[in-house]
């Protein structure tokens, strides 16, 4: 007993333990432990309401916070209910270990600050375009816009850290703040300043350069719908030119065959009877 305590004397404990949460990012904070004989490291454990309750009052270690130097670790990732938890820490050097400080009072990560979230409001062409400061999947952005001068508001819920309210009229002035919210602890956050934004005047240069292409889409649309025309009738019905082959380069000569024609047909046939048959054939003979 009297070597423990000299033990735990050589080794003090972590001091001033506590957590700083901001934006539902979660950092457990201490004072450093100055001892000789070289670098001390801290380890951090963990105690949720299930395992203070259920699991015989166990601790869970911090991976990513076992023998580290640095005096602060993440616990974001580890304070994963709205319940309350315990955090504790201790040094070690070589061999040589501290007893565990806990914080003075359980966490409940439904105490984290909110800060309004930073935002940045442009005309984008005819759109009103607000950029939104990112802070996490937990978040989702309450977005309030009106007219300059006008009491009716309205107001979108985006996720998105940037997003596209609405066409804007020219020459009209527009006015947004946003919220940030929570719905893991159902709170959000105070107003972002009110920012306003007006709508460009369209200039005399830009309206006569539109009217001059509308005038020239209207004169070009007849002649493409000819050309359109023309392609398909192309396409479906092309003209075929007669080859080469049976192209003539001399006049053609006309073959008159009427002298035969007429000689065929002054020729004609006749049966004979036996006995004239061989009357003639004896005359013939002699």
């Amino acid at each position: 007993y009297p070597a423990l305590l000299a033990h735990e004397a050589f080794m003090p404990a972590p001091q001033n333990i506590s957590i700083v949460s901001t934006n539902m990012k979660h950092f457990l904070t201490w004072s450093p432990v100055t001892v000789p004989g070289g670098a001390v490291r801290y380890s951090v454990e963990f105690q949720g309401e299930y395992e203070r309750d259920y699991a015989n009052n166990s601790w869970i270690p911090i991976g990513e916070c076992s023998a580290i130097r640095a005096t602060q670790c993440d616990i974001t990732d580890d304070i994963s209910a709205t319940v309350p938890y315990n955090v504790r820490v201790r040094a070690v050097q070589g061999t040589q270990t501290s007893c565990w400080t806990t914080l003075n009072s359980l966490f409940n990560r439904i105490t984290t600050s909110l800060t309004p979230p930073n935002l940045s409001a442009m005309a984008d062409g005819h759109h009103l375009l607000v950029k939104l400061e990112h802070l996490g999947p937990a978040f989702e952005f309450w977005i309030f816009y009106w007219r300059k001068g006008q009491e009716n508001w309205v107001r979108r819920v985006f996720s998105s850290a940037t997003v596209h309210l609405e066409t804007m009229e020219a020459g009209t002035e527009y006015c947004i703040r946003a919220q940030a919210y929570v719905e893991a602890i159902n709170r959000s956050s105070d107003f972002s300043e009110t920012q306003c934004v007006k709508a460009a005047v369209m200039s005399v240069t830009i309206t006569l350069v539109l009217f001059a292409g509308f005038v020239v889409t209207v004169l070009t649309l007849p002649f493409l719908a000819w050309k359109i025309c023309q392609i398909c009738k192309y396409s479906c019905c092309p003209t075929v030119g007669m080859p080469d082959t049976l192209k003539l380069e001399f006049p053609a000569r006309l073959l008159n065959f009427r002298g035969e024609e007429e000689e065929s047909c002054d020729m004609a046939v006749r049966v004979l009877p036996p006995e004239e048959l061989l009357h003639l054939w004896i005359h013939e003979a002699l």
